[in-house]
């Protein structure tokens, strides 16, 4: 009897982690975004993305993306509004810095990370955006600098204040490093999984769909130019 009872539990166990766990990146897309939270692009341009692509897009016409060999990352941006305690302003600096070291973790694998314009350079900006219009008060926070790629990953401070499942809005933009020219443009919202170990927890919920975004754009830019390789996320 007790084996039938241990029995029993380990299949709910496995039943739960099977519910919860995902496949290992704990966010999936949203139904819909404001087009309103667009602040690196005029919103005008954005596109409705189909099947697995982004909520919104653009791509310049005719782009020919074999031209480009090297990658410039501009620090991220984080636009949050409302007051922000010490814990989360940490918290959402820590967002910005690890968006970028998974940005640049993704884009060395095809790309030569520079710091300044070079010929066939292209320019990734990320605006990672919280949007509370019940809030009178916009913070912007960055990276703290222009950080290498050698640059850790952070960890996030307990608040005590989380969520039930954490979302987050990212836009993205990559322009021509030299001219300025628009070369294409996302905006996209993911909302939190319920994996067992990170569990209501808007700041990993957050950051698993950090992760997720700098495949995708590697695997989008792969895409374009013809790679055989490429690898969705």
């Amino acid at each position: 009897m007790k084996r039938m009872k241990m029995a029993g539990m380990l299949v709910m166990v496995a039943a739960a982690a099977l519910q919860f766990g995902g496949c290992g990146v704990g966010s999936h897309q949203a139904r819909n975004v404001d087009l309103k939270e667009s602040p690196l692009v005029n919103p005008d341009i954005l596109m409705k993305g189909a099947g697995d692509q982004v909520l919104y897009r653009y791509v310049k016409p005719n782009l020919d993306l074999k031209q480009y060999t090297k990658v410039m990352i501009e620090p991220v941006l984080v636009m949050k509004d409302g007051e922000l305690d010490k814990d989360e302003l940490q918290n959402f600096q820590n967002l910005a810095n690890n968006a970028y070291v998974y940005l640049t973790r993704e884009l060395e694998k095809d790309y030569r990370v520079v710091q300044a314009p070079e010929p066939g350079t292209m320019r990734v900006q990320m605006a990672i955006i919280d949007a509370d219009n019940a809030k009178p008060v916009r913070n912007t926070l960055s990276t703290l600098m222009p950080i290498g790629i050698g640059i850790s990953l952070v960890r996030y401070s307990a608040t005590g204040k989380q969520s039930g499942v954490g979302e987050i809005t990212v836009e993205m933009k990559i322009t021509d490093a030299s001219t300025g020219e628009l070369l294409g443009a996302a905006l996209d919202r993911r909302v939190g999984g319920k994996e067992i170990s990170k569990l209501w927890s808007k700041w990993h919920n957050a950051d698993d769909a950090l992760q997720y975004w700098a495949k995708r754009l590697s695997f989008a830019l792969c895409d374009m130019r013809g790679g055989s390789n490429c690898v969705n996320p």
